[in-house]
């Protein structure tokens, strides 16, 4: 799943949902950068967390 997130993918953190949505900034060497509605800019470990893409709003 981490190599099909491109800047500007919608997304959700499946252990942070009061986040809210993000927008994926980058995805460089499996670590995106990522911006919540309500926790600002975040750097997500890839292989790690495994983010829900976000389609259809």
């Amino acid at each position: 799943m981490a190599a099909l997130l491109e800047p500007g993918m919608l997304v959700r953190h499946p252990g942070q949902p009061d986040w809210g949505l993000g927008q994926v900034q980058s995805n460089i060497n499996n670590k995106a950068t990522v911006n919540f509605e309500h926790a600002g800019k975040r750097v997500i470990d890839l292989s790690l967390v495994d983010l829900i893409p976000v389609f259809g709003i």
